[in-house]
């Protein structure tokens, strides 16, 4: 992994630098009406009115209107309830609300052509509806060393089979990116990592030249299909969101709830720890693609979920052509699990009002050896400091990290917390020993200033980790620490992510200064 961030050392901060907040567009759906054939049998006033009827039906119904489509509650996880409730309007109204409350006044952004979709068309023969597939398969951008696996849209007559791990597709001219056999396979997982996808459910897309050779449907429904994993390395908070849930949103945000879900490496544990957020994104009650023994028709359907990098969701012609991004994602969280702070407290709003911060402790690696000490140092200059633990519960965590104004601590997983901060509070991340800037950065500093957040790094010297009682001092380990990389992950695996730190609070002492400067601004 290459950067042009390696070396930098640690020293006192100073001024921030100006920061351009992303830009937020919103591309509204548009539809066509179908076009009815209209014969003679009526006068013309007869024939326009019967006309819009059908228009404004077909728009009500579709469930790629955004404006327009049906939101309805969906049960619990191993609810029996087949029949959604309508939820109030006002409520509906609000949901509306979630993605685009910033939107007045934005103008779409122009994107260059597309080059990695390829789409084929076809006509099914005695079906109104054309069938079409596009495929993104190039998902290699420069500087970022995880490649995204291929991603694919159907529209037409899909019947998805979970029992035989297979969407049929009616394709009569055959067309598109299928083998010799008419087939196409994937592993719907959102990281393209060759040590994992083996461990990913094989979902087959198959051509089909008419529905009679395809299975027969036993449920049809009217809204899109999203076919994605669970696997890989979920259970792990940072890769939960990277992996799934961004890529999740990303993908589906903008259907308003009106997306059925098939999930692949069903995790029951994994599904209800974010059934909040699952339920914000669809009424419906999500399909255990394992075990379901139906056959699934739809008119659309995805293979897979777009991504993008680490805790960043940037403009794209094909992955983000609504120009979503990171801070379109924590407004979702916020309102997913009723957290109530878009922003931060500012220091002399009230008197005797002492900024909070949420100190995330770690009891395996990286592990803050001088804990009571830089809490001290902490509350000596005015922060009123928690000290917590990050676990299963993902709900009341949020809170926790949504009622801070600073968010501290050591490089690793519970960083990824960050998402719930009010918009404009402050991270701060202490980077341990072994040139990890590239990491630091791309994994968590540069995210966080997507999400508009104010971001303060702290990285160790020599003195503060504890590898310095490992090894001697002309070991490679604090000669050439680049030499660690170069062996790969394993490598960083046993040494870097292994230290613990002990922070030197005199020097660590400018840059909480630097935090409580940053809410000032």
């Amino acid at each position: 992994m290459s950067s042009t961030a390696y070396t930098r050392p640690s020293k006192p901060p100073g001024p921030a630098g100006e920061r351009r907040p992303p830009r937020l567009a919103k591309e509204l759906g548009r539809i066509e009406p179908k076009k009815l054939g209209i014969g003679l049998v009526a006068g013309c006033c007869l024939a326009l009115l019967t006309y819009i009827s059908f228009a404004r039906l077909f728009a009500i119904y579709s469930p790629v209107f955004e404006s327009t489509s049906l939101v309805m509650k969906n049960a619990p996880p191993g609810s029996t309830q087949q029949n959604p409730v309508m939820p109030k309007q006002q409520n509906k109204l609000e949901d509306e609300k979630d993605i685009g409350e910033d939107e007045t006044g934005r103008k779409e952004p122009s994107f260059p052509e597309a080059t990695e979709k390829k789409e084929t068309v076809t006509k099914s023969s005695g079906d109104e509806t054309e069938a079409t597939i596009s495929c993104d398969e190039n998902g290699v951008d420069e500087g970022f060393p995880y490649a995204r696996p291929p991603v694919c849209e159907l529209t037409g007559d899909i019947r998805i089979s979970p029992k035989e791990k297979t969407m049929f597709f009616v394709n009569p001219s055959g067309a598109g990116p299928f083998d010799a056999n008419g087939e196409k396979k994937i592993r719907p997982y959102a990281r393209k990592d060759d040590f994992l996808l083996p461990g990913v459910v094989e979902v087959t897309m198959k051509s089909v030249s008419s529905p009679a050779v395809a299975p027969a449907c036993t449920r049809v429904h009217n809204v899109p299909a999203v076919v994605f994993s669970v696997a890989g390395y979920t259970d792990n908070f940072f890769h939960d969101n990277t992996d799934v849930m961004i890529p999740l949103f990303l993908t589906t945000s903008h259907l308003a709830g009106e997306v059925q879900f098939l999930i692949t490496n069903f995790k029951p544990w994994w599904v209800h720890k974010f059934t909040p957020l699952l339920k914000k994104l669809s009424n419906y009650e999500v399909i255990n693609f394992d075990e379901d023994n139906e056959v699934h028709c739809f008119r659309r359907g995805h293979l897979g979920l777009y991504r993008d990098r680490d805790l960043i969701i940037s403009p794209h012609p094909t992955r983000n052509p609504r120009n979503y991004s990171m801070v379109d994602y924590n407004r979702f969280l916020r309102r997913a699990f009723g957290l109530p702070r878009d922003s931060p407290a500012v220091l002399g709003e009230k008197t005797g009002v002492k900024p909070k911060m949420l100190l995330i402790e770690r009891k395996g690696t990286r592990k803050l050896l001088n804990l009571r000490d830089v809490v001290a140092l902490c509350e000596e200059l005015g922060f009123a400091v928690t000290v917590a633990e990050a676990g299963m519960d993902v709900r009341g965590f949020a809170e926790k990290v949504n009622a801070a104004d600073v968010l501290l601590a050591v490089h690793g997983a519970g960083l990824t917390n960050q998402i719930f901060l009010p918009t404009g509070a402050v991270l701060v991340q202490i980077v341990p020993w072994g040139k990890m800037d590239w990491m630091a950065t791309n994994f968590y500093g540069q995210p966080a200033r997507d999400m508009r957040l104010r971001y303060v790094e702290y990285y160790v010297s020599e003195e503060e980790t504890t590898l310095k009682d490992k090894y001697p001092r002309d070991h490679y380990v604090f000669k050439n620490p680049m030499a660690i990389h170069a062996q790969g992950w394993p490598a960083l695996a046993e040494i870097v992510m292994k230290q613990d730190v002990m922070v030197n609070v005199t020097r660590f002492k400018p840059f909480l200064l630097k935090a409580l400067d940053e809410l000032q601004e």
